[in-house]
């Protein structure tokens, strides 16, 4: 039987998951102790060390997202400037949309991109991929108990919904037999059309699930994985152009040194809780209230 998470899903404003595109920093490393509504990141770096251009969303909790005063935080946040750490380089942070990440990577005008990026074959053969650093299955959310839904085949005959250019889009265009699929570019988005009841299911990367749900206790949801570690496209990268060796080379000997030294393990603890990473091939149903 395929795991099953119960929660009770901290009240996330529209405004964290609203979708952007600016062509100017967001955030940078910071040199001087903050003050009020300043970055509370200080890189131990000296002034003269190199600065990497990062794309990321700021929209997509609890990967990056933005605090109440502009600042990007989450998961790939403390992933990226813990790398920039221990490689010798500072992060610059450019808030984009989804496709612009890619597209940004790709002409030149960032670095790396860095926003719950899942392995792809496609996005393989185009871009320049890190080895994977994050175990980040795809999931199912529904709201009402009598569906219970345990897999995607329990998705045939049911209105559903997924991120724009996400994995989770393939896998339901293959699966078909659902009766209309539609599209959102946020995870506010998805989850407001889950509870206004537009769709039956919506489908999308299982921590950002769970954030979401976490974030909203005056709801009760089912979350249900379905990818388990040995799929590649349950496991996270850090997207490059194809061709820069130098910098793929760079992140993956941090990635290698970060997880020898269980630092992704700590990040992901501080935002998701000390939890054990589900699998799709789980014998008995788990539930959890948070």
């Amino acid at each position: 039987m395929k795991q099953l998470y119960r929660i009770l899903p901290v009240v996330l404003s529209v405004g964290i998951f609203g979708c952007s595109n600016s062509s100017t920093p967001e955030s940078t490393a910071a040199e001087n102790p903050p003050a009020e509504g300043q970055e509370e990141f200080v890189s131990s770096l000296p002034d003269s060390a190199p600065v990497l251009k990062v794309a990321t969303t700021g929209t997509m909790p609890p990967f990056s997202f933005q605090d109440d005063y502009g600042n990007m935080q989450g998961i790939d946040i403390d992933s990226i400037r813990a790398l920039g750490e221990e490689e010798g380089f500072k992060v610059e942070f450019y808030k984009e949309t989804w496709q612009n990440m890619f597209d940004t990577v790709e002409s030149g005008s960032r670095d790396l991109a860095i926003s719950g990026i899942s392995y792809k074959d496609e996005r393989d053969a185009k871009y320049g991929l890190s080895q994977p650093y994050f175990f980040n299955p795809a999931a199912i959310m529904y709201a009402k108990p009598e569906l219970n839904i345990n897999s995607l085949d329990d998705l045939q005959g049911k209105n559903i919904s997924a991120m724009e250019g996400s994995k989770q889009v393939d896998q339901a265009q293959q699966m078909g037999k659902y009766n209309n699929f539609s599209t959102r570019t946020t995870a506010f988005l998805l989850y407001e059309d889950l509870m206004q009841g537009k769709v039956d299911a919506i489908l999308h990367d299982l921590p950002i699930l769970q954030y979401t749900a976490k974030n909203h206790p005056e709801q009760k949801v089912t979350i249900v994985p379905y990818e388990g570690q040995d799929n590649p496209s349950a496991q996270q990268v850090i997207l490059m152009a194809k061709g820069n060796t130098e910098l793929i080379n760079k992140i993956n000997d941090g990635i290698t040194k970060l997880k020898a030294e269980g630092k992704f393990k700590e990040i992901e603890a501080r935002w998701l809780g000390e939890t054990t990473s589900p699998t799709a091939s789980a014998s008995a149903t788990t539930e959890q209230a948070n």
